[in-house]
């Protein structure tokens, strides 16, 4: 094991060489007191140890674990201080390689940068000659919760979390250049929830000039940024009287085990009176709203940017009773009329298959409403004012129940070249060859901003009219609004 010692505006920081990359882990890039924006650290640091991961995020409660094998996770020790970044680099010289910087899913009250195991940087730091930097930011409560009814101090307290990124984001942009990377060259890209926070940024003038490119997986999803959330205040005023305090500078000091407690106590009963929860964004001076409602920001319209999502996204995780292939035509229609009634089956199915011919009926029970849906607006109103916005849609077959169409955050290992690390893929040689085409236009769009490569046909920007969405799977092809009667656009 090397070590690698880096010298930045930021301070001197010890990584280790691994392989064919740099790594340096946990650098802390701000600091924040709860519910207050960060402050990025000004002083040098003097000589820190950046082999170890930071801490995370601290989240609300765990899930049981479950579809593991589908998306394999790791959990790491919690604390609110949290603001740290990693870096993966192929070496800390002048060579100024594009960045990627991936922003972490979880809606924005769960998650951290390193939990999954496909979100590791060293494999597309290796084979892309670019630099990768994850993000550690504040979620749920201590990043999202609108306190500003309480006091100036606490304007933003709603966009902390997004605060945190533009932080690091500026952190990126004084430092990156020790670690090799081009600060001029930044592409985000996020899955899900991350997806969504690369919204937030595009809509965030505070960002402006601190991203070259965006890629937007699964994370056009207009519930985290409600346009109009109201008020915290009848949640936060109860969660003061459950935890026996009368004010939010009180509330900055409760432990945050005991924060959550009282929240998650309180919340379904607020929810169902239709107060605002928090842990979205908030639309404000700082965060101008959804772009859909809004309408996108001319100051980054110029900005490349893909999006796209999964054929099954949340419906391909439910477990099929028997083998996809030896579920009849016959059959997964009598399944589709039991679920969705015989009148709607009768409508949605020859849609379906108009979209998707080559689709096997039983297909349409997993097939995506929630992320799809609201992409081809997304891209609509964004490609009416450029002509570099581009759309997907990853539809390989992964070697499940005979062949499953793929579920929400199947494509992340593929995109990152980390099919090596997760379980299914592994082995499978059909998921090295689908790794080499979403790899393969990854790695153009961070280079170049355009996604097109030779793995893939010719992959034209959407216009304000036609939507051109390049269909990854078996027959890689461009379709023209190939869905849209579908949703009924």
């Amino acid at each position: 094991m090397q070590y690698r010692l880096v010298s930045c505006r930021a301070g001197s920081f010890r990584g280790f060489r691994l392989g064919s990359v740099d790594v340096f882990r946990g650098i802390t890039y701000a600091r924040a007191r709860r519910f207050h924006a960060p402050q990025m650290v000004s002083a040098p640091q003097e000589f820190i140890n950046a082999a170890n991961y930071g801490y995370v995020c601290p989240v609300m409660k765990f899930e049981k674990p479950s579809s593991e094998l589908a998306v394999q996770h790791r959990y790491w020790p919690m604390d609110e201080d949290c603001l740290n970044l990693n870096i993966w680099t192929p070496a800390c010289d002048d060579r100024r390689r594009p960045v990627l910087v991936w922003l972490h899913g979880g809606a924005f009250f769960d998650g951290s940068s390193i939990e999954q195991l496909a979100y590791d940087g060293a494999a597309f730091s290796e084979y892309a000659d670019a630099v990768v930097v994850s993000v550690n930011h504040r979620l749920n409560i201590l990043g999202f919760f609108d306190l500003s009814e309480y006091g100036d101090e606490y304007r933003n307290s709603g966009n902390n979390g997004l605060m945190d990124i533009v932080c690091a984001l500026q952190w990126i942009r004084e430092n990156i250049e020790a670690f090799g990377g081009d600060k001029d060259q930044v592409t985000l890209m996020g899955q899900s929830g991350g997806g969504s926070k690369i919204t937030c940024l595009l809509q965030t003038p505070a960002a402006d000039g601190l991203y070259a490119r965006c890629i937007n997986m699964s994370g056009v999803l207009p519930s985290l940024m409600p346009d109009e959330p109201g008020s915290t205040r009848a949640l936060a005023d109860a969660m003061m009287r459950e935890l026996g305090i009368s004010s939010v500078k009180e509330m900055e000091t409760v432990p945050w085990r005991a924060l959550f407690d009282a929240y998650l106590k309180l919340k379904p009963e607020y929810e169902k009176q239709g107060c605002s929860i928090g842990c979205t964004a908030v639309k404000n001076d700082y965060f101008l709203g959804d772009p859909v409602t809004n309408g996108f920001r001319r100051e980054t319209s110029h900005i490349p940017l893909v999006a796209g999502t999964c054929f099954g996204e949340f419906f391909a995780f439910e477990p099929l009773m028997h083998d996809r292939n030896d579920i009849s035509e016959e059959e997964a229609l009598e399944m589709l009329r039991t679920r969705m009634g015989r009148a709607k089956a009768q409508r949605i199915v020859p849609l379906f298959k108009e979209a998707y011919p080559d689709k096997k009926m039983i297909d349409l029970l997993m097939y995506d409403t929630l992320f799809r849906k609201p992409v081809i607006p997304f891209i609509r109103k964004r490609s009416q004012l450029n002509d570099c916005t581009y759309s997907y849609l990853f539809d390989a077959q992964m070697p499940l129940d005979g062949g499953k169409p793929p579920w929400h955050c199947a494509d992340i290992p593929f995109a990152l070249h980390n099919t090596h690390l997760t379980e299914l893929t592994r082995d499978d040689p059909a998921m090295k060859k689908v790794e080499e085409k979403v790899f393969g236009w990854v790695n153009a769009f961070v280079h170049t901003g355009d996604p097109n490569c030779s793995a893939l046909p010719e992959w034209p920007a959407c216009t304000g009219d036609e939507e051109y969405t390049m269909i990854i799977g078996e027959h890689d092809q461009v379709r023209k609004n190939h869905d849209h009667r579908l949703f009924g656009n």
